[in-house]
């Protein structure tokens, strides 16, 4: 192949991946012409104008990325399957007024770690029966999507995962969850009380459904209206 300038290549890279992450195969396919597309690759590597997050999985470098890549969408590509939960979709939604840099995730697989360029990522593992509740596709742009759990769902894994909490009675969810994590009335009444009764059960966790309990009582107390 004749060789060509690096915008050029740049542009017929832009053009033919969409996305600002994307897979090797996505990646050979767009090299499918050059006779030595995995020397490009590395040669791409080497420059900084692609970045591998981890085997397989890629970026484009931030001198050449068109948008901001989805970290969400990231951490369910880098294991799965996997969906976002825990205290970055609490943070996501506005629950807890804390950033959460971690992106935080739900697995019915092992629990992980991944320390990438694009950040860290944190897997915890859930009972299957869990793990297939209540979890939502949403959209990170254009033709780019991907799995969060539910509100319900992020807390009740939250509070799971949480098993240093040692809560027991409904009434030890106030300084809990307004206290220790500040987490706001108003949003915590706007959660669907049967909804957590249903993810307790999935889990068989009594902390759930005292939890779903302790919203019924929110809502009460900010006139919440019963569905």
């Amino acid at each position: 192949m004749v060789a060509r300038g690096s915008v050029l290549v740049m542009d017929e890279l832009h053009n033919l991946i969409a996305q600002e992450e994307f897979d090797y195969l996505a990646l050979r396919e767009a090299l499918r012409d050059y006779a030595r597309p995995r020397d490009k690759i590395t040669a791409f590597l080497r420059t900084g104008t692609i970045v591998r997050v981890k085997k397989g999985l890629y970026i484009f470098g931030p001198r050449h990325s068109r948008a901001p890549y989805s970290r969400e969408l990231l951490a369910n590509l880098i294991y799965g399957p996997s969906y976002v939960s825990l205290e970055y979709a609490l943070s996501y939604y506005g629950i807890i007024p804390e950033r959460t840099e971690t992106v935080t995730s739900v697995t019915c697989g092992k629990n992980r770690t991944f320390t990438t360029p694009a950040g860290r990522f944190t897997y915890w593992a859930v009972p299957v029966a869990a793990y297939r509740m209540d979890f939502d596709l949403v959209e990170a742009g254009p033709n780019r999507t991907f799995l969060m759990a539910s509100r319900e769902k992020a807390l009740a894994d939250y509070v799971c995962h949480d098993r240093g909490s040692g809560l027991r009675k409904v009434g030890e969810f106030a300084p809990y969850l307004f206290d220790s994590l500040r987490m706001d009335a108003a949003e915590l009444a706007q959660l669907d009380p049967e909804r957590l009764a249903r993810i307790g059960e999935a889990y068989g966790s009594n902390k759930i459904r005292l939890l779903a309990g302790f919203i019924r009582s929110v809502r009460t107390s900010q006139k919440v209206p019963h569905e």
